[in-house]
């Protein structure tokens, strides 16, 4: 059902992609091969609810 619904939105939002990997994969043992460079993210956090935050940054004059 996840499947779906992700690729139902990226449709609708006209998000280009090639592939999707749903699911977490054994162990977290596998090998990812792509003629592009990937970067993978490890979260050490909780997974709480969403909170609404505001931030001020600095940007460059155009």
């Amino acid at each position: 059902a996840h499947r779906e619904v992700t690729e139902a939105w990226l449709k609708k939002h006209n998000f280009k992609y090639h592939g999707l990997l749903m699911g977490k994969p054994r162990g977290g043992n596998y090998h990812w091969i792509d003629n592009h460079i990937v970067k993978a993210t490890r979260f050490k956090g909780k997974f709480t609810d969403l909170v609404v935050k505001t931030h001020e940054i600095e940007v460059f004059k155009r």
